[in-house]
């Protein structure tokens, strides 16, 4: 995912996800059933790109990664904000990623992830 446009094809692959700009147009916000699960500065070069993470993992990710800071501008416990340098192997980006979104669809209601479900 070297481009904006490569991550946002990856972001929104997942059910139910939208793109939104409720913080101007400098951050993408995906969203999956109006909950954050990714912040892009699509505008930096290199890219950014918050996510969120399991807390204990967060600080394991910041320790093996200089690229991996606490979330910017969000709670620093629950968000990492990665700089997509190339420093991070795809895969782990890729987990990095996966698991944000499911963090959040863990906390929608039960018909919500039904409906996501059915979608994917």
């Amino acid at each position: 995912m070297d481009t904006y446009e490569a991550l946002e094809t990856s972001l929104l692959a997942r059910p139910g996800a939208r793109r939104d700009f409720p913080f101007g147009e400098d951050v993408a916000v995906f969203k999956v059933i109006d909950k954050m699960f990714a912040l892009v500065a699509w505008k930096d070069e290199p890219l950014r790109i918050s996510l969120k993470c399991d807390p204990m993992e967060a600080v394991q990710l910041r320790t093996m990664f200089p690229a991996v800071q606490p979330g910017y501008h969000l709670n620093k416990d629950h968000w990492n904000t990665v700089t997509l340098d190339g420093s991070i192997p795809r895969e782990i980006l890729a987990d990095m990623i996966d698991d944000s979104y499911a963090l959040v669809v863990k906390k929608l209601r039960k018909a919500d992830r039904n409906a996501l479900q059915a979608q994917g």
